[in-house]
């Protein structure tokens, strides 16, 4: 019998560029073993055009991303998440809701690429980003989690957030 995927959830303030980033990230790599989501605690409403774009142009998953607020999962009938990432400074230190099931938490705090000016700039600060983020998914999917006692999976997880996105990009390869 097969175990059902592990819920994650991606969270960062706006929900329109680091965190669908994310879910649709891990939603590609996660191999049927997660089932990825993404909030913020205030949601600018709309994804940012440049995150659809590049996920577009990689021909990654697109479908059903939309900027939406944390509360859609602080509430009883929502996927009780496994784990719980916070993508960018401002989430890390806002209190967060209670999550039901209480999920292994973890910081992966990346700049925010919808905010830089220059469009030629802002396109490079998603590409590399999304870099990031991928080789951040790509290490913790490959995490032994079914072995990992409790300590170590929160050590690990924080581990993989404090690495710089290209010493990330390194260790993913």
């Amino acid at each position: 019998m097969s175990q059902p995927p592990l819920n994650v959830l991606f969270l960062c303030t706006g929900n329109s560029a680091r965190s669908i980033l994310a879910e649709s990230l891990l939603n590609h790599w996660g191999g049927g073993n997660f089932h990825a989501f993404s909030a913020g605690s205030y949601p600018k409403g709309a994804v940012h055009p440049e995150a659809l774009a590049l996920l577009g142009a990689l021909d990654l998953p697109r479908t059903g991303l939309r900027s939406k607020s944390w509360d859609e999962f602080a509430v009883a009938d929502a996927p009780v998440m496994d784990f719980v990432f916070t993508v960018c400074d401002q989430a890390a230190g806002e209190a967060c809701p209670v999550w039901p099931g209480q999920p292994v938490t973890a910081h992966w705090g990346l700049p925010d690429p919808a905010a830089v000016e220059n469009p030629v700039a802002r396109a490079q600060a998603f590409r590399e980003t999304l870099r990031a983020l991928e080789s951040r998914i790509k290490l913790f999917t490959a995490l032994p989690l079914a072995t990992l006692d409790a300590q170590s999976l929160r050590h690990r997880l924080a581990a993989i957030g404090r690495l710089r996105p290209d010493a990330a990009e390194e260790q993913a390869s």
